[in-house]
């Protein structure tokens, strides 16, 4: 091995998520509108489902393919729902919120100001993915968060 290949390219994080989506070429679509994503490559296979793409969402990778049922490869729709969240740390939750509403996501949690400090929200995009949001707007102390959660949770 070279040493001048870096083990971790340039623009990576240590984790990154994979999403497979039915009609993958949409959902890129999608999230450009809703996220302003921006596509860094995208590779179709000979039928021209995508074989393997990735966006970037800020500074954060995401990479995306078709469904392949013959792999064993499928999306959260036809899964009938997905145990996961994907995050976004967005200087404005509010614009992204707005955004994402405008391209076709549906309200999972409303946005509001919540009792650790961020504005937060959850939505669900067209093809089955849960997306949480937040600013961080104010800053909140363990002792605090844990006091409002007897509260606000109970």
């Amino acid at each position: 091995m070279s040493s001048a290949v870096k083990p971790v390219e340039e623009g990576m994080h240590t984790v990154a998520p994979h999403l497979v989506c039915a009609n993958c070429s949409e959902a890129i679509e999608f999230y450009k509108k809703a996220f302003g994503a921006t596509e860094v490559m995208r590779s179709l296979m000979p039928d021209g489902k995508v074989g393997h793409a990735m966006i970037r969402i800020g500074d954060s990778p995401v990479f995306l393919a078709d469904e392949f049922p013959d792999y064993g490869s499928f999306g959260p729709l036809s899964l009938k729902g997905s145990p996961v969240t994907i995050h976004l740390s967005v200087p404005n939750v509010d614009q992204i919120w707005n955004s994402a509403k405008a391209a076709g996501a549906t309200v999972r949690m409303e946005l509001a100001d919540m009792f650790w400090g961020d504005r937060y929200g959850q939505l669900d995009d067209p093809f089955g993915h849960r997306w949480s949001m937040a600013t961080h707007i104010r800053d909140v102390s363990e002792e605090e968060i844990q006091a409002a959660m007897k509260t606000e949770c109970a």
